[in-house]
């Protein structure tokens, strides 16, 4: 496939092999260099320039999370910078996070939390699949603080089978973006140890953008009412500019239940 498209580019991107030693399959060589050549060509002393336009781009995205047609979106250096810290002050993430990729990272670059991790200094861990063995020892081993993930994660970790599970002293902040967990999956979640936090967002905002910003008064609710406002996320990222709630087919402002409208 990659192939193909590069034999239909206009202007041929440099192309680099990576050569997995764990991957036995088939498949042929197409880059200019492979990857550890690559990184051994570099300069140890390069002196690092910063973007000359903080609106120059950053990445590019084609994920299935965007209402744009086509379906790529640009990121720009300025509003990664923003979502990657406003990551750090609304997951209330501290020096030295322990993170758990179990969120795919060409989603809205993992929601901008490869730069976020890296700003506090923190481990990134990362799987080869995304599977609950895998997932629990890294838990357990690498004393993870943080993941992310769809709720089909969370099904992962509850469902896994008992020679998969192993406890962990810590407890993990979990956050979760897509339909909302129902009740039973959040009070076992809170049972096994993580403390589930929800999210939304697109790809157009980097990743989420506003959450439900927890009040501890509600820790005393029953399990209903307590998924009810788990459930819910209004509250707008610190670095989001505003959040409108808007009627879809007029666009006039209404309560807090249609649809969002986010501007950075």
């Amino acid at each position: 496939m990659i192939r193909e498209a590069l034999a239909l580019a206009k202007s041929r991107p440099l192309v680099i092999d990576v050569d997995d030693p764990e991957y036995d399959g088939p498949g042929e060589r197409l880059g200019e260099t492979d990857y550890e050549t690559f990184l051994a060509s570099g300069d140890p002393d390069f002196a690092w320039a910063m973007p000359a336009d903080e609106w120059d781009a950053i990445t590019l995205n084609y994920t299935s999370g965007t209402t744009g047609d086509p379906k790529g979106v640009v990121y720009h250096h300025r509003g990664a910078y923003l979502l990657a810290m406003g990551n750090i002050v609304t997951c209330a993430m501290g020096k030295h996070p322990i993170y758990l990729w179990t969120l795919p990272m060409f989603h809205c670059n993992g929601w901008c939390f490869p730069w976020s991790i890296s700003i506090v200094a923190g481990t990134h861990v990362c799987l080869r699949q995304v599977r609950a063995k895998a997932m629990y020892d890294a838990l357990a081993d690498e004393g993870v603080t943080h993941l992310c993930g769809a709720p089909i994660v969370m099904s992962m970790l509850l469902n896994a089978a008992a020679d998969e599970r192993r406890d962990f002293a810590q407890r993990a902040s979990f956050f979760t973006a897509a339909a909302p967990p129902p009740e039973s999956v959040l009070a076992a979640m809170k049972e096994r140890g993580f403390d589930v936090t929800h999210l939304y967002g697109l790809t157009e905002t980097y990743g989420p953008s506003v959450v439900n910003d927890w009040n501890s008064d509600w820790d005393a609710l029953d399990p209903g009412a307590y998924a009810a406002k788990k459930a819910r996320q209004g509250v707008r990222y610190p670095v989001l500019e505003g959040l409108d709630v808007l009627d879809p087919e007029t666009m006039a402002p209404c309560p807090p239940t249609g649809r969002r409208w986010a501007r950075s």
